[in-house]
């Protein structure tokens, strides 16, 4: 009897340095994504200017000329109004305080060939690079059911992946890409050591899978992009990914009014 609760004890004390980890890692990468940044990365921040286009196309620059966001070509969503069907309620919030769809499929696995090699000049570093932290959100319904995005995109294994009360959460791994994932929430991190445009193209090559007009993934059909609450009239491999930027990829029918998420208290 005694050494059954030992163990318990035992079992129950680990458990709770593990969840102390998470709080403790979430708590340095969000104290990282405010004050993390070096002097010269926060003047590259303050000057670079990044328009989210509404109704029309753009260009954005900086006061870098090397950098500047690329055209998004986009169109009011009332074009698209009378096939929308309403947006599902959210599902739970995950453990970065980003709702994940409710029982909802994989898109994809997170497993891939990948060694850590670079994939369209984006390199797997041991640690994450910070100098350009910013998040994009995507999210994916095909014939008008929600996918889930995988934990553990651009991060290779052997990966830590602490389970939380509100999900998994990937904490480490043998190297980061510049674009990856921790949750299955939809948010891709990118954690970049120079300021630059991704598209949502790079960000599926990481992961290893296709994107094109008419593929997601697997799921394969006629693909309409959503940006930003508009509707998306490129090449959706074209998509930049940016600072809270909202994504979403119908396959197929019906299609779902964009899905519109809060950042709001997500430290992200």
């Amino acid at each position: 009897m005694a050494s059954r609760k030992a163990e318990k004890e035992r079992l129950r004390q680990e458990r709770l340095a593990r969840e102390r980890e998470l709080a403790a890692a979430t708590r340095r990468r969000r104290m990282l994504t405010v004050y993390g940044l070096s002097a010269a990365a926060l003047v590259i921040a303050a000057i670079v200017v990044v328009v989210v286009v509404s109704g029309g196309s753009s260009t954005s620059k900086g006061a870098n000329s090397s950098f500047s966001q690329p055209k998004v070509s986009t169109e009011p969503i009332k074009t698209l109004a009378s096939d929308l069907h309403p947006t599902p309620t959210p599902g739970p919030l995950g453990p970065e305080g980003v709702p994940i769809p409710h029982s909802a499929p994989l898109l994809a696995t997170n497993s891939s060939s990948s060694t850590g090699t670079a994939v369209d000049g984006i390199h797997c570093n041991a640690g994450e690079k910070l100098v350009y932290h910013v998040h994009t959100h995507l999210t994916v319904f095909v014939n008008g059911s929600p996918r889930q995005i995988p934990y553990g995109i651009g991060i290779v294994p052997p990966r830590q992946v602490d389970q939380t009360a509100q999900g998994p959460f990937v904490v480490s791994g043998t190297c980061f890409y510049w674009l990856h994932t921790h949750a299955a929430d939809g948010i891709i991190h990118i954690e970049s050591p120079s300021v630059r445009t991704y598209t949502l193209g790079d960000f599926f090559d990481v992961w290893r899978e296709t994107l094109s007009r008419n593929q997601v993934g697997p799921a394969k059909g006629k693909v309409t992009a959503f940006f930003n609450g508009q509707v998306y009239t490129g090449d959706p491999r074209d998509i930049p990914l940016g600072s809270h930027f909202q994504i979403q990829l119908d396959v197929g029918t019906p299609l779902i009014a964009p899905e519109k998420v809060s950042f709001t208290g997500t430290g992200l």
